[in-house]
């Protein structure tokens, strides 16, 4: 995915100048980019990145880099069936904040790597603004549960705690810097180099 005001990288060939989007640079070393709001163009965008990359190479290491507020959590969950589903291994390096729904994806790499400054935040899906009648405010109620549930159970496998330790900290908005993610389980290690 290109972003607003990409830098491009300028090489010169026997054939003139070639430009291209850094992005494609870094395409071609298997690394991509989870950055800003979690939505369906974005995630759209970064699984036609991962299917290529894993049909290019099977089984060869795709590192994302994610600095996110989190977002949408249907297409939250489309990328993390996809980054499951995929044979090859998934590296995740938070290089700023991984938030709400980042912060789900980032716990669910198989090497999970943190800058020192970075941190995660973890908490219950939030609930946009519920109206209409009884029936309908309790039927979205119900669906809110049940991915509260969802999304709790898939921190609590990735970090190794119990879904009603991961229910405790996720009622409230619980951020986590680098070292501390490291002994909660949501990575396995803060990196100054990458």
């Amino acid at each position: 995915m290109t972003y607003p005001d990409t830098p491009r990288i300028i090489r010169e060939t026997s054939n003139g100048y070639y430009f291209y989007d850094i992005q494609d640079e870094m395409l071609m070393h298997r690394e991509i980019e989870c950055l800003g709001e979690i939505t369906a163009a974005s995630v759209n965008a970064i699984i036609s990145q991962v299917r290529y990359l894993a049909r290019e190479a099977p089984g060869e290491q795709i590192t994302i880099f994610i600095n996110s507020p989190g977002g949408e959590v249907s297409s939250g969950l489309a990328l993390y069936d996809v980054l499951r589903a995929v044979h090859c291994p998934i590296r995740t390096v938070c290089v700023g904040d991984a938030a709400s729904m980042a912060a789900l994806l980032f716990a669910s790499g198989d090497v999970r790597e943190m800058l020192p400054h970075a941190r995660v935040m973890i908490h219950d899906p939030l609930t946009p603004g519920l109206a209409g009648s009884a029936l309908k405010i309790k039927d979205a109620a119900d669906r809110i549960l049940k991915v509260r549930e969802l999304t709790a159970s898939i921190l609590a496998k990735h970090s190794g705690h119990t879904l009603e330790e991961i229910y405790e900290k996720t009622c409230m908005d619980t951020w986590f810097e680098a070292e501390e993610a490291v002994s909660f389980g949501l990575a396995d290690r803060v990196i100054d180099t990458l």
